[in-house]
């Protein structure tokens, strides 16, 4: 249904200008209503990565008078991006240690945190600790990233759960 709807946008051309955007927003949108996860899973960027075959799958659509081509084309560009979804998560997990885990856990999303109140979470006393059991290897997996990266020490640092 997402992708019908994302092709009768792109085919009807409602806007002056915006058109493919606005097709992939409600794509995205239809799938997070059906399946929450899919609000995580980065379409915009699959399509952007394959925009030539994006704009020939619309193309060969035109051509046949259905969406079926292009159907086809978006549940592969999904199907790609769940595998390397899969594969990241599966990665991430076997380098990710017991301490980082732990720290995820008591983590919301986009969510900054200062030092201590991860310090507190997790009642460590030492913010070297925190740095290096929990601190440092998240950030190295690029599960964790500070507001201020070229001031790491900083009284106004934060931590970012990605």
């Amino acid at each position: 249904m997402a992708a019908v709807f994302h092709y009768e946008i792109v085919f009807i051309h409602p806007f002056a200008d915006g058109n493919g955007r606005m097709a992939r927003l409600w794509h995205t949108a239809i799938l997070h209503k059906w399946r929450s996860v899919f609000a995580y899973i980065p379409l915009e960027s699959q399509i952007e990565r394959f925009q030539t075959n994006y704009y020939d799958a619309i193309a060969q659509s035109h051509v046949k008078g259905n969406s079926d081509f292009f159907i086809e084309f978006m549940l592969e560009m999904i199907d790609q991006i769940l595998d390397e979804v899969i594969l990241q998560v599966n990665n991430a997990n076997a380098e990710t240690s017991e301490y980082v885990k732990r720290m995820l856990d008591l983590m919301e999303y986009n969510m900054p945190y200062t030092s201590n109140e991860i310090m507190t979470r997790h009642n460590l006393k030492s913010k070297e600790t925190l740095r290096k059991n929990y601190l440092n290897p998240a950030i190295d997996l690029d599960l964790v990233r500070m507001t201020l990266p070229d001031k790491p020490k900083s009284k106004n640092q934060r931590y970012v759960k990605q």
